[in-house]
């Protein structure tokens, strides 16, 4: 049914299908999704693709309802005064509100030769790169996996589990996020796996070549696959398009994930940096911002006063091979705690959840509003408390990023 008020939704990742889906609630609103990919990128198993146990791919017709109008293309400009967005085989979409989901990627590398020579895995097509370049490597040749966040180490793993000889430069620690007690227990399973980890400040790339992979301590080491999971940035569509962003190329919002800008664009997922104080970049997070962005279009056009931003649960989850993993539990700052689960059952948990992404947005897409976990309670006075201490170290005025 053709609506009356226009809802485009630019990007279509976990945040970006859960707000398009959500949407459907109302039979006067039209909703188009623009992608440039014609299926869902199931980024938590990324690794898993270049490990050949997984396509990390789902269909858009399993997850996205009837309802939504998927166009797929690239958005190459925002047009907030005209209410239209460029895209990049011509042409433009006009629209009553936008909601801007168009994610993150790997950040450019900043170490000599690592553009050149190292693989990255942040997308499909890297991924997808990545698995033909091993599947082309004999099983003895030396891999050197930079970067020991959770892409570092699944892919160590996952990696090294299959026979292959990997060796994870860590850069400093061992999965930053992780709490002491859960470190340990990835490190162990880690060297079971024969996984040469190096760690400390010495351990950081000052360069890649085709064959080796440099170290400040000046060690050299040799390589012939060099894979680069180091930081994530986001497209810098919103600062081409004369939206304010963070520092990192986030839209800058309030706490309804409105644009600081234009009432009618908001924001979900990675690309959103809500009163310049952004969640970490997850799918944790990106599938409830998703529908707390549609939640704010919808109650807008219902007359009434939007919800702030609120989050009670956080925690990571790590698969560490198919045999292994954790779940690190976190408290409402997003500090991980003591109590984790490792071994086996962590590597269930893992799966469940893996499962249960697409099985969420399947969810909201037969039954637009089922969705709650981001109106879970407990997370508002914690988030408030946040904002506070964050406003009394930034000054109250931020720059229009350039």
């Amino acid at each position: 049914m053709t609506g009356n008020t226009r809802v485009v939704v630019v990007g279509g990742g976990y945040a970006g299908v859960m707000a398009a889906n959500r949407l459907t609630q109302r039979d006067d609103v039209s909703v188009t999704l623009i992608n440039p990919r014609p299926d869902l990128v199931h980024r938590v198993r990324l690794h898993q693709l270049v490990g050949g146990s997984d396509d990390a791919v789902v269909a858009y017709r399993d997850v996205v309802a009837e309802r939504v109008r998927l166009v797929v293309d690239t958005v190459t400009r925002i047009d907030a005064a005209e209410r239209g967005v460029t895209l990049a085989t011509g042409g433009t979409l006009g629209y009553d509100y936008l909601i801007y989901a168009v994610g993150s990627a790997g950040a450019e590398p900043g170490v000599p030769g690592a553009a050149e020579f190292a693989y990255q895995l942040a997308t499909l097509e890297e991924a997808q790169r990545l698995r033909a370049v091993l599947d082309a490597t004999p099983a003895t040749a030396q891999v050197t996996v930079v970067g020991a966040g959770p892409t570092g180490i699944e892919t160590a793993a996952e990696l090294a589990e299959q026979g292959r000889r990997v060796t994870l430069v860590c850069g400093g620690v061992l999965g930053p996020y992780l709490h002491t007690r859960g470190r340990r227990a990835v490190a162990e399973r880690l060297a079971g796996l024969d996984v040469t980890a190096l760690d400390g400040s010495g351990a950081k790339v000052t360069a890649v070549t085709g064959t080796s992979v440099r170290l400040a301590d000046g060690r050299e080491l040799p390589s012939e696959v060099t894979v680069w999971t180091v930081g994530f940035g986001v497209p810098d569509l919103a600062a081409r398009s004369g939206l304010s962003t963070d520092a990192l190329g986030r839209l800058l919002t309030d706490e309804t994930l409105t644009s600081v800008d234009d009432p009618r664009i908001l924001a979900a997922g990675d690309s959103a940096a809500p009163s310049g104080l952004p969640l970490r970049m997850s799918c944790l997070n990106a599938t409830p911002l998703g529908a707390r962005a549609a939640d704010t279009v919808l109650s807008r056009l219902a007359g009434e006063q939007p919800d702030h931003l609120h989050h009670g649960f956080f925690a990571q989850c790590l698969s560490l091979g198919r045999e292994a993993g954790i779940y690190q539990f976190a408290d409402r700052s997003d500090v991980a705690v003591r109590l984790h689960i490792g071994g086996g059952l962590g590597a269930r948990i893992k799966e469940i959840v893996c499962k249960g992404i697409p099985q969420h947005l399947a969810g909201e897409a037969q039954k637009p509003g089922s969705y709650r976990l981001h109106r879970a309670p407990g997370g508002v006075a914690k988030r408030r408390r946040l904002l506070d201490a964050h406003r009394a170290e930034v000054p109250a005025t931020a720059g229009r990023a350039v």
